[in-house]
């Protein structure tokens, strides 16, 4: 029995399939996402069900429905005894996987491989990546920093959704294998990010409990606590469960945010700057592995430290800034549904600089949070756009960005100005490393906004575009120039979420014969 979730508000007729497929109102594509965790891998195939809008003569196809096609087991993330990735073992998990959705690798159309938490660290997981994803120009292929998965788990877990749906303050705390993430929601909009090194499987044992790895973090918590940590040895229960509690009374400090400093030991296990920003809290929401015992859904024990971290952060419930609720996704949080395709046509009221260097591929969207009407200025602009660059892992000039703006206040010329200022300010370094300055429009701005950072501030590569719809997680391919409209076909790669990385020291593994 398929898992079905309406991703838009409009209705998908049955009656009218074929008709639609026939006529090119509906499109239908099947997908896979592809997740490499700390911990575990998984994947998931999907049919996504796409409609054309059809107002106002436009192009753009909509998802309608996402149909779940297949869920793959949840495979433990194997490593080899050099702190590689085991491609060999996960590349016939993904067969496995395959087969099991009775797919094809030929009748996938589009799909999304995420690497997160320690698994980026790996030197083999880009390739990895790459490997998997086979065509890619058909994936959406990303190592996730811990900001963007932060971000990734507070979407995919419904923790954005149940935000804007009760217009609610939400901290969403997705526990992984080697890092916990936090996302601070507000009326489903994500105001902040952090990580900090906590995970379940930072210490991991054999069957017979013999300890055969040992992350950084886990020898900082050991140290911490006053226990000693030996590759090989056994340990008792009371010792991990120290551990735990240790490592539980850290994150504890990160989920409590201000007014109180963090202390020296939680400190030093985060890998962002902590939240900083003393905001009341509605709801607290857990995804990620240990989330599924901390809700009471999983009682086995896979020779790690989840189960007893879930129950030390139990156990410290009445000290949280607000009660738990579930979530509608937890330990498949990340798994992303699909690499979505949509094909957007811009507005008539563009100004692209150089048409001849058109298309752009698989350019990246930088979303921020606008200031409110009436309040822009450039300072603050420019203060947003550089924290939508932080919050997907990203320095502002690394690389070409899409800065997509959901502007609409009066086009006067001192407010078109204040934009202008705040986006050149920000992104001078872009501009300044010989990358496009490429801004896209919801509204129909993208000629006037461009045309007086042309003019005024001397920025000689503009793309400017406007009646596009992005969001955060998007990458976007800018097509050539289509005459005698002036218009540009924009095709859009987007996560589909259900409905609902810098190197850091490496632990230690005791080498198996």
């Amino acid at each position: 029995m398929h898992d079905f979730d309406a991703l838009e508000h409009e209705h998908y007729f049955g009656d009218s399939t074929e008709r639609d497929l026939a006529t090119g109102e509906l499109v239908q594509l099947v997908t896979v996402g592809i997740d490499v965790g700390s911990a575990t891998s998984h994947l998931m195939f999907s049919r996504l069900h796409l409609k054309r809008l059809g107002e106002g003569l436009s192009s753009r196809y909509v998802v309608v429905m996402r149909e779940t096609l297949h869920r793959s087991p949840i495979l433990l993330t194997p490593y080899t005894a050099d702190h590689m990735i085991d491609a060999a073992a996960l590349g016939k998990f993904v067969r496995e996987a395959y087969v099991g959705a009775d797919l094809e690798p030929d009748d996938v159309d589009t799909g999304a491989i995420i690497l997160t938490g320690e698994a980026v660290k790996r030197d083999n997981a880009r390739a990895l990546a790459e490997q998997l994803a086979g065509e890619s120009g058909k994936f959406v292929c990303a190592t996730a920093g811990h900001n963007l998965e932060s971000v990734l788990a507070a979407h995919g877990s419904g923790a954005v959704a149940m935000s804007r749906t009760n217009a609610s303050v939400v901290l969403n705390v997705d526990i992984g294998g080697g890092t916990t993430k936090l996302a601070l929601i507000r009326d489903g909009e994500i105001l902040e990010t952090a990580a900090i090194n906590v995970g379940g499987r930072l210490v991991a044992t054999d069957k017979d409990r013999r300890i055969v790895r040992i992350e950084h973090a886990a020898r900082m918590a050991a140290d911490q606590a006053g226990i000693a940590l030996e590759l090989g040895t056994q340990l008792p229960p009371q010792t991990f469960e120290t551990l735990a509690g240790t490592l539980s009374d850290a994150l504890l400090e990160s989920i409590r945010r201000p007014p109180a400093a963090l202390s020296a030991f939680a400190s030093s296990l985060m890998l962002t700057d902590p939240l900083s920003i003393d905001l009341a809290v509605d709801r607290v929401t857990f995804s990620g592995g240990v989330s599924e015992y901390i809700y009471g859904r999983e009682e086995r024990d896979f020779g790690d430290l989840a189960k007893m971290l879930a129950k030390a952060i139990n156990q410290r419930r009445e000290a949280f800034p607000a009660m738990v609720v579930e979530t509608p996704e937890r330990i498949r949080a990340t798994v992303i549904g699909a690499s979505q395709f949509t094909v957007q046509v811009s507005g008539s009221t563009n100004l692209i600089s150089h048409p001849e260097a058109l298309p752009y591929r698989n350019v990246p969207v930088v979303r921020p949070v606008m200031p409110p009407q009436g309040e822009l200025t450039p300072e603050n602009l420019a203060e947003a756009i550089r924290r939508a660059h932080v919050r997907l892992d990203m320095t502002v000039g690394d690389r070409m960005v899409a800065l997509a703006l959901d502007w609409d206040d009066v086009p006067r010329y001192e407010v078109v100005h204040r934009l202008g200022l705040g986006i050149y300010n920000a992104m001078r370094p872009a501009i300044d490393a010989g990358h496009p300055l490429a801004l896209v429009f919801k509204h129909d701005f993208g000629k006037l906004v461009g045309t007086l950072i042309r003019e005024e501030f001397g920025v000689t590569d503009v793309v400017s575009i406007d009646g596009i719809e992005l969001s955060e997680f998007d990458y976007i391919d800018i097509g050539e120039l289509i005459k005698p409209a002036q218009v540009v076909p924009v095709v859009v790669k987007s996560l589909v979420f259900p409905a609902a990385a810098s190197s850091g020291a490496r632990g230690e593994v005791l080498a198996q014969n």
